[in-house]
C-alpha cells in the first residue's frame, strides 16, 4: 500500500492530486504544523530526518521531493499517459516545466512569504522603519519584478494550448499548477494574466483535483495580515470547461 505523509499547505498536495489522477489506492498519514513557527512538528521527523513533506513510502522504500515522487509514480503506475513519450518534443517541454516549477517559480513565492513575515515581525521600535524599508526595497526592486517577468512568460506560453505540455493535461500541469495556485492564493497573479487564470479554472474543474482538495485541506499559507490561504473561488469559463471535459474523455 502506498503511504503518503502529508502536511497541510505543502507540496504534498501535488502528490495527492497525482494519486487521484492515477486512481491509485493509497493512505494518507497527516502531520500538523507548529502553531507559531508553522513548521512540521516532530512526528514528520520520525518518518524522515528532514521533517518535510511530502514523504512517500512504497514497496519498502521512502522517497522525498515532490518532483522525484511524481517521476517515481509515473514510472511505476502511469497508465493514463500523464507524461509524454521521451522521444517526443512534448517531453522536452514536460522536462522544462517540471524543473521550472521549483527552480524558478517557487523561490520568489517563498521570498514573498518570508519578507512579509519579516515586515510584520515584532522588532524594537527604533528598528521597525529600517526593517520595513529593507523589505519593501527588496520586494519592489528585485522579487516582484523578477516574479512578474516569469508570470508574463508563463501567461504567453499558456496561450498556445492552455496546458504546459502540448494539447493535453500532463503531470507538468500538476507540478506547475500547485506553484501558480500558491501565487494566486497570495494575490500575486494579476488580473491581466488571463491565460494563467483560465489554466487555474481548468485544473480546478478536474474531478481528481477536487477530490485531492477535499483530502488535502489548506492549500497554501497566507501572507501576514491577509486572509488568502483559502483557494480563491473562480467561476468556470466556457473555455476552461471545454478543456477539462475534452481532457477527461481521453
Amino acid at each position: 500500500m502506498i503511504t503518503l505523509h502529508h502536511l497541510e499547505a505543502s507540496r504534498s498536495f501535488r502528490i495527492i492530486w497525482l494519486l487521484e489522477e492515477l486512481e491509485l489506492s493509497y493512505q494518507i498519514e497527516r502531520h500538523e504544523r507548529h502553531p507559531e513557527t508553522m513548521r512540521a512538528q516532530s512526528s514528520l521527523k520520525a518518518v524522515h530526518p528532514l521533517g518535510k513533506a511530502p514523504v512517500l513510502c512504497d514497496n519498502g522504500f521512502t522517497l522525498i521531493e515532490s518532483g522525484a515522487i511524481i517521476e517515481y509514480l509515473l514510472n511505476r503506475y502511469d497508465t493514463r499517459g500523464l507524461r509524454p513519450p521521451i522521444s517526443s518534443e512534448d517531453y522536452l517541454r514536460y522536462s522544462q516545466w517540471m524543473h521550472f516549477a521549483e527552480g524558478s517559480l517557487m523561490p520568489p513565492a517563498l521570498l514573498t512569504l518570508v519578507l512579509n513575515k519579516m515586515a510584520n515581525a515584532r522588532v524594537p521600535f527604533f528598528a521597525r522603519s529600517i526593517v520595513k524599508k529593507t523589505v519593501n526595497s527588496t520586494l519592489e526592486g528585485f522579487v516582484m519584478p523578477d516574479l512578474n517577468t516569469k508570470l508574463d512568460f508563463l501567461d504567453t506560453e499558456l496561450g498556445n494550448t492552455g496546458w504546459f505540455c502540448g494539447s493535453h493535461f500532463s503531470a507538468a500541469d500538476i507540478q506547475m499548477g500547485f506553484a501558480l495556485q500558491v501565487l494566486h492564493g497570495r494575490g500575486l497573479v494579476g488580473d491581466n494574466l488571463l491565460n494563467i487564470k483560465a489554466f487555474l479554472e481548468a485544473i480546478r474543474l478536474r474531478p481528481a483535483y477536487q477530490r485531492a482538495k477535499e483530502k488535502a485541506g489548506l492549500l497554501t499559507l497566507s501572507l501576514p495580515g491577509k486572509n488568502e490561504s483559502q483557494e480563491p473561488k473562480v467561476e468556470p469559463s466556457v473555455d476552461a470547461t471545454s478543456a477539462s471535459t475534452t481532457d477527461a474523455a481521453r
